[in-house]
């Protein structure tokens, strides 16, 4: 677990599967990588989107996620409530995607060319380290987390068949969802046009 947030997950994920070997109706669910509409902070991913928009993104790491529509996420939710089984866990995930494919499918949708240049994962692992440190003396949020930076030397591919075959969960197209999302952001001044 690379952070104190994804360890919290872990740690919280341990005490719901004691109370469901106690016998508790606990239904765990894992969401993958949601994109879409209102990612009001933004997300790390919701920020990488607003960068990519705003032209400060001129290369890439050879990562990758599993990107989900978040409305499908929320319906995931609601479905592991009414089928879900007790004591199971769910992915809500959809497709796996490298950085540079989801890069290639924002570029299709706003004309924004796509990076072309591929870092090696030391690169960013570097800038984050420094990034944070800064952070920490100046009063301001890392641009790089060293925790995201470390993240993004792994593929984070995930399989979600048992929750749409369990659950049946919505398979919308990601396209859809990044559409969605840039749309959003443009909209509410996250970037300028």
């Amino acid at each position: 677990m690379i952070g104190a947030y994804k360890q919290s997950k872990f740690d919280a994920e341990r005490v719901a599967e004691a109370w469901a070997r106690k016998g508790l109706p606990v239904v765990i669910v894992n969401p993958s990588t949601p994109v879409g509409e209102l990612d009001v902070k933004p997300t790390p991913t919701g920020r990488m989107i607003v960068d990519f928009l705003g032209r400060r993104m001129p290369a890439y790491v050879e990562t990758g996620l599993n990107v989900v529509d978040a409305r499908d996420v929320a319906e995931g939710h609601l479905l592991a409530a009414e089928k879900g089984t007790p004591g199971e866990k769910y992915v809500l995930g959809n497709r796996n995607m490298s950085l540079k494919e989801i890069f290639d499918v924002l570029s299709s949708l706003t004309g924004i060319p796509s990076p072309g240049v591929r870092l090696p994962g030391w690169v960013p692992v570097a800038v984050g380290a420094v990034d944070t440190a800064l952070a920490r003396i100046l009063p301001r949020e890392p641009r790089v987390p060293l925790d995201s930076a470390l993240m993004s030397r792994h593929r984070m591919y995930f399989d979600s068949s048992k929750a749409i075959r369990e659950l049946g969960l919505p398979q919308s197209p990601v396209e859809a969802a990044l559409e969605r999302a840039v749309a959003w952001f443009r909209e509410n001044g996250y970037v300028r046009r």
